[in-house]
């Protein structure tokens, strides 16, 4: 081979790295069963310094929901764009379950007793194995709750992962963190969030790869067992904080703090002005998350409470410091976000549900849609926003109707008010209940 061409090949290959490079990395941080108003900038009660700075240097998606609020479809929907009643998910995976072999689960209380899978089926498409494909390389860190070994990240698209166990949460947040070989090792001492992070921080200060990477850091923290780090109970108990909620208090610091030192990781590597950071939750919190309505618990789980999450987004060069967008969005958009980050083109894959927050972050508009929801534990079990409206509906036959643009808290039921936009609302979401809710192989 002729000298000239070799170093055409070096140059071709330099450029098609320094390319690659240009990509900017890409960190999912996701809380568990972390309320939205649970952050320092909405109540000073919670310490979050790094939350609240990451939301002061990028835009904030105050009406960000979760369709299905609850651990396994919430993440499932997050990987895949979809919603999750049509992955067959309009529950949690029980870890009781898990080891039956069987395809479905079943809630002794839902009032139907509609099945749920027991695992995201591995020819669902993730995010992360769209990135592979457009040069990215992916690591896992926590919590994944979609199924036994064989349903694991590295089989969804991941390259790698950590701290992956077959169940939803871990025995305690000190050892023995789990029942399994994960973390056995780790120091009595050391806490569940910070083994995490310490993971994380070592990953990105020892990333030398040639292309960039997507870390997908999903705490276990602030989910229960509710144990706060020791050093950071106090600060709550001087409050006045008691019991569980302190606990949950110093659980939401010790986040914070993770948050924090990746951060300073990324500022470490010199990265920082390259990676995108993308934070938010699963679903509402266990505690009260007042103003708001309703919570992961109480039969209230698809009213603000339950299904409105915390949501930031910093992308340097892009995203206008303390940015606020009102628009209403879902989890589903983060996947076709994310392809058309890495891509530059728009994301037309017409099997999801989510859209492209892009246009949003740039400070446009995207056009105008409808959210859904569907979950299946109790009465209450969907619901439609459209804009500033919000249907509720239940087994029993009853049906809620909520401003949310003025009444937030969902005090004022409108059912009677506002005939028309009830009728229109309750039209849309039976026509997407016939489009949306398989009808389920019913053997179990």
């Amino acid at each position: 081979m002729k000298i000239a061409t070799i170093l055409v090949l070096i140059v071709l290959s330099l450029v098609e790295s320094t390319a690659a490079q240009q990509k900017p990395n890409v960190i999912i941080f996701l809380a568990d069963d972390y309320g939205w108003a649970d952050v320092g900038y909405r109540n000073p009660d919670f310490y979050t310094p790094n939350i609240d700075k990451l939301k002061s240097e990028g835009i904030e998606f105050t009406r960000a929901y979760v369709g299905t609020p609850t651990c396994s479809p919430s993440r499932a929907s997050l990987l895949t764009g979809k919603e999750a009643i049509r992955l067959e998910m309009p529950r949690h995976i029980n870890e009781g379950d898990l080891k039956s072999g069987k395809k479905y689960n079943y809630w002794p209380k839902d009032p139907i007793q509609m099945p749920s899978i027991n695992y995201l089926p591995l020819e669902e498409v993730t995010y992360a194995e769209r990135l592979h494909e457009l040069g990215y390389y992916n690591m896992f860190l926590g919590k994944w709750h979609l199924g036994t070994k064989e349903y694991f990240p590295i089989y969804q698209g991941f390259d790698d992962e950590c701290g992956v166990t077959e169940g939803g949460m871990p025995n305690n947040y000190y050892q023995p963190f789990f029942n399994d070989s994960v973390f056995k090792d780790v120091s009595p001492e050391k806490y569940l969030t910070d083994v995490l992070t310490d993971k994380a921080v070592d990953f990105i200060l020892g990333y030398k790869k040639d292309k960039p990477f997507n870390l997908s850091l999903w705490h276990y923290a602030p989910h229960s067992p509710h144990v706060g780090r020791k050093d950071l109970i106090e600060k709550y108990k001087a409050k006045g904080w008691q019991g569980a909620l302190a606990e949950y208090g110093a659980m939401v610091s010790a986040m914070d703090e993770s948050l924090g030192r990746i951060r300073q990781a990324l500022n470490d590597k010199g990265i920082e002005k390259n990676t995108i950071i993308l934070f938010t939750s699963d679903q509402g919190s266990y505690f009260t998350n007042f103003p708001l309505r309703g919570g992961k618990t109480g039969g209230q789980t698809l009213c603000e409470g339950g299904a409105r999450v915390p949501f930031i987004i910093y992308y340097p060069g892009i995203t206008t410091a303390n940015t606020i967008c009102n628009a209403p969005i879902q989890t589903i958009d983060v996947f076709p976000t994310l392809v058309e980050i890495a891509s530059g083109e728009p994301c037309n894959n017409q099997q999801i549900q989510g859209i492209s927050l892009l246009p949003l972050m740039r400070g446009g508009k995207t056009a105008p849609r409808n959210l859904f929801f569907y979950r299946s534990y109790e009465d209450q079990y969907t619901a439609i926003i459209q804009g500033e409206w919000k249907l509720i509906k239940f087994r029993s036959g009853i049906k809620e109707l909520y401003n949310i643009k003025n009444d937030t808290g969902e005090v004022s039921n409108l059912i009677f008010n506002e005939p028309k936009i009830a009728t229109n609302l309750s039209e849309a979401l039976t026509d997407w209940e016939k489009e949306a809710v398989p009808v389920f192989d019913m053997e179990k």
